[in-house]
């Protein structure tokens, strides 16, 4: 049976609202399998947070099946690892690719479209794209739902996480990283 795959593109400012409806649905509808209902809502406002700076970076991207946003995701060549806790003062703060991991940041499916290879597809793209700018690596924080996905694409827990968002809720998560050379297993 082929699975069909709504194309990936790269997100764009006036995607921000349907991206931003996504997130927390997805946040909605996925987080309650492994938080409570606190760090849910919590997760829904805070961890759900579109960072604009990914679109106009032009490293976001979403797929869109009959016309809607199903999935999005991208990565970073900026300081910010996540949403979720608040901001920093060196979150703008350009990496060097030399000596840093490019950063994976806001990855969601909605709900019905998960386990059909579009988070995959999308850190796949950034594999790549973090690559051809001069990056060795990769580096993400977790939340508990998006785990699996990772593992299963060649990133290795480093760590478990607890992100305090600001309302003051403890999420768990975990820091993952993973080389950039390596393709993705699937492919291999």
């Amino acid at each position: 049976m082929t699975t069909y795959t709504p194309p990936q593109r790269a997100a764009t400012l006036a995607d921000a609202p349907a991206i931003s409806a996504l997130m927390r649905a997805s946040v909605l509808e996925l987080f309650p399998r492994f938080y409570d209902e606190r760090q849910t809502l919590s997760a829904s406002e805070h961890i759900a947070s579109l960072d604009l700076r990914l679109i106009e970076d032009g490293t976001y991207f979403v797929h869109e099946a009959d016309g809607e946003i199903v999935a999005c995701g991208g990565w970073s060549r900026r300081n910010r690892t996540h949403a979720g806790a608040g901001d920093a003062a060196d979150d703008d703060r350009p990496l060097d690719p030399a000596t840093e991991p490019a950063r994976v940041r806001a990855m969601f499916v909605r709900a019905d479209w998960t386990r059909r290879g579009l988070g995959r597809a999308i850190l796949e793209s950034c594999r790549l794209a973090a690559k051809a700018e001069g990056f060795s690596s990769l580096t993400l924080t977790a939340t508990l739902p998006g785990v699996p996905l990772y593992l299963s694409f060649g990133f290795t827990e480093v760590e478990r996480v607890t992100v305090t968002t600001p309302d003051g809720v403890d999420v768990p998560g975990a820091v993952m990283t993973r080389d950039v050379d390596e393709p993705d297993s699937i492919e291999a």
